[in-house]
């Protein structure tokens, strides 16, 4: 699963890298982004905007908005048939930029959190899906899942499960705007270039989700 991740970028790198008009005033440097909170996205409703989401899926059929804190993550390999994901998969896809995430490696002792990136520690996009939610009251609420798949040889000494990272060159098709079928978009969410990562043991700072600081990310003895 993922459960934390940073983005960390200032405003200038993150418009660039995603060919984006602009980006929100409210984007500021996240070091340890937790579930429920609001997260930038970038939806095939409008590629070229960013903007924020809570984190865990509400389907819209949906009768209590709490199913929200089980749907942070959608596997890959069935989301495009789960009732909760599969209309989102058809029609509402979106990046959830980031520069990095967490995940808990069992060791003898317990667990300790690392930290994984990119090696050249660049911006990168989760494969993500997006829904909008009414309360009975007509409030509205957008919200968003990152989808998971099968861990690279790097994952698989940390955890048994990866997000799923786009490449670049697959960000169109994934932002497609009208409906898609699976097949088209299963090729895309698979591992990511083991040889493009790298992760390194942080302290267990990160472990609150109230500690939201560049602390969270410096590397400590493995």
């Amino acid at each position: 699963m993922c459960g934390r991740f940073t983005l960390t970028a200032d405003t200038d790198n993150l418009q660039l890298a995603f060919d984006l008009t602009g980006v929100p005033e409210a984007h500021t440097a996240r070091f340890n982004i937790a579930p429920s909170q609001p997260i930038a996205v970038i939806t095939n409703a409008d590629p070229k905007a960013l903007t924020f989401h809570q984190w865990g899926l509400i389907p819209s059929w949906a009768k209590d908005p709490k199913i929200g804190y089980k749907m942070i993550n959608a596997r890959a390999e069935t989301a495009a048939e789960k009732p909760a994901f599969r209309a989102a998969f058809r029609r509402r896809r979106c990046l959830i930029p980031a520069d990095g995430f967490y995940e808990w490696q069992k060791r003898d002792g317990g667990k300790v959190p690392m930290f994984i990136h990119l090696k050249d520690f660049s911006l990168f996009a989760f494969a993500g899906l997006w829904e909008i939610w009414y309360s009975p009251e007509g409030d509205e609420i957008r919200t968003a899942t990152i989808l998971t798949t099968e861990p690279n040889e790097l994952m698989a000494s940390i955890h048994n499960r990866m997000p799923v990272i786009l490449h670049r060159e697959d960000y169109e098709t994934w932002l497609a705007p009208d409906e898609r079928k699976a097949t088209d978009l299963e090729p895309l969410l698979k591992p990511f270039d083991v040889d493009q990562m790298a992760a390194y043991r942080v302290s267990t700072f990160v472990n609150s989700p109230a500690n939201d600081t560049p602390e969270a990310i410096e590397p400590v003895a493995s």
